[in-house]
């Protein structure tokens, strides 16, 4: 038999729980997220200062419609925007943006898509091969290639004389100083991004797929637009949206293949801020070029997001 404790044993004896009382949760819960918190600190601090900063003081210039920028005797209006989208020049200027981004991002996925079918059918060691010969140029400096490719498109430059030689055409091409010089030199610089971003979506599909549609009696052609094209849609997505957001922001290359004959718009902010000096205006012009990169892109994953578009491959 037990012993009978008595009741003073009872009320000195420890009570033993199975669960934590509801502070010691919080504590374990705040214990959780804290190291995290502080590891975030520096970046955040960092974008803050270098990032959110600056751009909130874009934006506040951008209503200022006088030269004077102090506080006190600035005038504060939609002048520089009002200006902005009625000005026939600013307005064909953003529209030439739109277009030769849009263009870079079907020659990259042209391009880009079939390089990165390669890469994922092939060995492990070709796939080292190709990735280190995509990755390169990157280690390259943008101006130095954009260099490469001005030689290249001159009148008599390598390929219009290679033309000439062989009797293709009678006279020079327009290569340099256009839009389809600038849109050569977009996708040469953001081809990698794009193959980069489709190969990673290949990865993952599994290949047994592509055997049971060939089991199945499924031609390669509809295997490829019924399993691989469906598959590989969010890397064509991340790859378009990056490509088209680097050549919305891209200065160096239209500065260089484009020259005055191709008026992006991030070459007029600069020279409007730069050479001109109006910094009103030019950030007006920059709030525009990043509202209509990110409409862009809004709609251009929409798009993609929705069923009817995705049942096309289907």
């Amino acid at each position: 038999m037990e012993p009978v404790r008595s009741h003073a044993d009872q009320e000195t004896s420890p009570k033993i729980t199975t669960e934590p009382p509801k502070k010691q949760k919080k504590m374990k819960k705040r214990r959780s997220w804290v190291p995290g918190l502080l590891l975030l600190v520096p970046i955040l601090l960092f974008l803050f200062g270098f990032f959110v900063v600056p751009m909130l003081y874009i934006l506040y210039l951008s209503f200022i419609s006088t030269e004077n920028l102090s506080g006190a005797d600035a005038v504060y209006s939609l002048q520089n925007y009002i200006t902005l989208f009625t000005d026939s020049y600013y307005l064909n200027s953003l529209w030439i943006t739109v277009k030769i981004s849009i263009y870079s991002v079907i020659v990259a996925l042209l391009l880009g898509y079939p390089i990165a079918l390669t890469m994922a059918k092939s060995s492990a060691r070709v796939r080292a091969i190709i990735t280190l010969l995509i990755a390169s140029p990157l280690l390259v400096s943008i101006v130095v290639r954009n260099f490469g490719w001005y030689l290249l498109l001159l009148p008599n430059g390598t390929i219009n004389s290679f033309l000439l030689n062989i009797g293709i055409i009678n006279k020079p091409l327009n290569l340099l100083f256009s839009e389809l010089g600038v849109v050569i030199g977009l996708s040469n610089a953001y081809l990698p991004f794009m193959v980069l971003a489709i190969v990673t979506s290949l990865y993952n599909i599994d290949p047994s797929l592509e055997k049971a549609s060939a089991i199945l009696g499924a031609s390669p052609m509809r295997s490829f637009f019924s399993i691989t094209l469906p598959l590989s849609l969010p890397g064509i997505i991340s790859g378009s949206v990056l490509v088209f957001s680097l050549s919305m922001s891209a200065y160096v290359t239209p500065a260089l293949m484009g020259g005055a004959n191709v008026p992006v718009m991030p070459v007029v902010v600069y020279d409007q801020i730069n050479n001109l000096l109006h910094w009103t205006f030019g950030s007006a012009l920059s709030y525009v070029l990043l509202a209509t990169t990110l409409l862009s892109v809004f709609i251009f994953t929409r798009v993609f997001e929705k069923s009817k578009f995705k049942e096309v491959f289907r």
